[in-house]
């Protein structure tokens, strides 16, 4: 189809920020797309408004689409990036976050100006049955409604003050309040949303050169390697900068040479969120996705970056340029602003804490990286382990630091022992300088006891299942939650293994951490009051963490370990176990729900005191809720409460 070109100030621009593709239709489309359109807004109680010179040539702007019921229209980010009329059919616009919906139906408008304003940008558009929808790009909206005034009447999300955005990107960001996070919003989006063009694929056996010209003329900054209709590799314009023209490689070599092999892949259903994940877990801009085996395409940052998502990828791709701890310090007094803005982007609590969490590894990593270099290679293999919330992927801006150190066993401290030493203190020590303070507990690898090889630390967990005294049952809490950041993964994953299969069924044992776990009780009064702390600094308030999320993940840890489950995150833990029978589904979700809601609590309240300037805590005020929110609250410790009575009794009836 032809199209026509815009003014410069209006044309779409590309990554390296030039005039590409134009987003126009032609002004002669086909007839009947024409009589269409026109028909609908002749009729049209807000479009039959303009006068007749200037809705005949608005009609050929739009573009015409069918869609077939179920395919997504605009994904949850995207409501800002276009105006949708109904011509016929039915759209359903449906906030995945909070399960609103609200039901469209032909003569009405949606997206860009149409939505209201708050659910512009976590509402997401999908057809309620095979529809024809017409589009209208934002520019021509603004324009319009800037020259008839009456017309922004209809449009209540419109970016009415200063002067009119000259792209889509920036009608999109007036709309939006300051520090609003909206960018954040990838959990409703499935990756296949983002994909833009069907897969770029060459042979491994293609020539350099020929890669190189096939993506300059194709304009894309990466190509798929496949053989077979099997995914074989990568290759991406950062591949040809440093692995051929930086090393003077001959440009008629194999690209297979260059090529990053059995790359990271998505499945095309997984959410956007975990595409920003993987990105700034791995420090990569370029993910494949895949539907089932099949190739479906690539999704790169720059496509997150489009949907204003990527700040965590950035932030991570931060951390690793920094070759010092001071700028590892000054990027990681980026995390609070994060936890900002996730907040007021409404995120989810399972979300926030994946992302605030990935910075930390990624800080932990680049503090490993860091240490190598200054002391040379290890001498032996090791994996350095985080524990607690880290382990978890549940921290937010206000944590401390734990982990720990396992060794191959080929360890000798003689040695080995000044090397891992120093390098253990030089991490602990750099963590600290990034604001994770040291453990008060010194449960840290730069303490001898928290750095040892593989087998000793399987004779620790031996001793505190053996022999659960309340010292053993505390480190179990803390050494059960852990996960791999960097190293030789096997080393913890075997130790995982040992445990688990000793810890499954073990009734002596799990009574014990029951016991153990009760000890955590939610602040419920008689009749169900809230139970304020009493005395001390912080008289008045409610500890939302030790009183209300810890137990939640003290009864999480118990399902694990009697279910053998290696899931490490509590909402992963909940989710495994009622699968398990360990707890009923129902049960599951109330305490999911639970935890998601105190969670989301904890990360307001902090968010409020970074924004006054204050330190974060745990302890919130109850004249900081609504009565909406104390009766919830109530709920919430009222399930935890219930839960906590059915696994006591459990276990002291001798059902294990």
């Amino acid at each position: 189809m032809p199209v026509t070109t815009l003014p410069p100030a209006q044309q779409h621009r590309c990554n390296n920020g030039t005039p590409c593709c134009l987003v126009l239709p032609a002004m002669n489309p086909a007839p009947h797309t024409l009589a269409t359109v026109q028909a609908a807004l002749v009729t049209h109680r807000v479009w039959s408004q303009l006068d007749a010179a200037t809705l005949e040539a608005l009609v050929p702007r739009w573009q015409l689409e069918a869609s077939d019921v179920g395919t997504t229209l605009l994904p949850q980010g995207r409501l800002h990036s276009r105006t949708g009329l109904v011509i016929s059919g039915a759209v359903d616009l449906h906030d995945p976050d909070l399960d609103m919906a609200v039901h469209l139906l032909p003569g009405d408008m949606f997206g860009f100006g149409a939505t209201p304003a708050q659910h512009l940008t976590t509402w997401q558009a999908t057809a309620a049955a095979d529809s024809h929808i017409a589009w209208l790009d934002a520019d021509t909206v603004t324009a319009l409604c800037r020259d008839h005034g009456a017309l922004a009447y209809y449009f209540p999300s419109l970016p009415i003050a200063g002067p009119p955005p000259a792209a889509t990107a920036a009608a999109a960001a007036a709309v939006q309040p300051a520090g609003s996070g909206v960018h954040l919003n990838l959990l409703g989006t499935p990756v296949r949303a983002l994909i833009k063009r069907e897969p770029i694929t060459l042979p491994p056996d293609t020539s350099i050169r020929a890669a190189a010209l096939q993506m300059r003329d194709l304009r894309v900054s990466s190509v798929l390697l496949v053989e077979q209709g099997h995914l074989f590799g990568l290759v991406t314009d950062r591949d040809l900068r440093n692995r051929v023209v930086a090393q003077g490689l001959d440009i008629d070599r194999p690209v297979s040479d260059i090529a990053t092999l059995a790359p990271i892949t998505l499945q095309a259903q997984s959410p956007a969120f975990e595409a920003l994940l993987l990105m700034a877990r791995h420090n990569i801009h370029h993910i494949p996705v895949m539907d089932g085996a099949r190739i479906a395409g690539m999704i790169t940052a720059t496509d997150l970056a489009e949907q204003h998502s990527t700040s965590a990828v950035y932030l991570a791709g931060d951390v690793y340029k920094q070759i010092t701890v001071e700028g590892l310090a000054r990027v990681s007094a980026k995390i609070k602003p994060l936890q900002q803005h996730l907040a007021a982007a409404d995120a989810s609590a399972y979300s926030t804490g994946h992302i605030i969490t990935t910075i930390t590894d990624a800080l932990t990593t680049r503090l490993i990286h860091l240490a190598e270099a200054q002391l040379g290679p290890p001498p032996v293999d090791y994996v350095w382990v985080a524990a607690g919330s880290q382990a978890r992927s549940e921290q937010t801006a206000k944590s401390d630091q734990d982990n720990c150190l396992v060794l191959d066993d080929r360890y000798h401290e003689a040695l080995h022992g000044d090397y891992f030493r120093a390098f253990s203190r030089f991490v602990c020590d750099g963590l600290a300088e990034c604001g994770y303070i040291h453990c008060p507990g010194e449960m840290m690898a730069m303490t001898d006891k928290w750095r040892q090889p593989r087998q000793r630390w399987a004779q620790y967990f031996q001793q505190w299942v053996d022999t659960p005294d309340p010292m053993s049952l505390m480190l179990t809490c803390v050494f059960f939650d852990l996960r791999a950041i960097h190293g030789k993964v096997e080393l913890l994953e075997s130790l995982r293994s040992e445990v688990l299969q000793r810890t499954r069924g073990n009734s002596l044992f799990l009574a014990h951490m029951v016991g153990n776990a009760l000890k955590h009780r939610p602040p419920l009064g008689l009749f169900g009051t809230i139970a304020r702390i009493r005395g001390g600094d912080n008289a008045g308030t409610i500890d939302l963490k030790h009183s209300g999320i810890v137990p939640i993940v003290d009864l999480a840890r118990v399902y694990a370990l009697a279910g053998g489950t290696a899931a490490v995150n509590t909402h992963d833990r909940l989710e495994v176990a009622s699968v398990a029978g360990e707890v009923s589904a129902q049960s599951a979700r109330d305490l999911r729900d639970a935890l998601e809601f105190l969670s989301k609590l904890r990360i307001a309240h902090q968010a409020g005191q970074m924004t006054q300037g204050q330190p974060p805590d745990n302890f919130l005020a109850l004249e900081e809720l609504s009565n909406f929110e104390r009766s919830h609250l109530k709920e919430a410790f009222s399930v935890v409460q219930t839960l906590q009575g059915v696994l006591g009794q459990r276990y002291q009836t001798g059902r294990y």
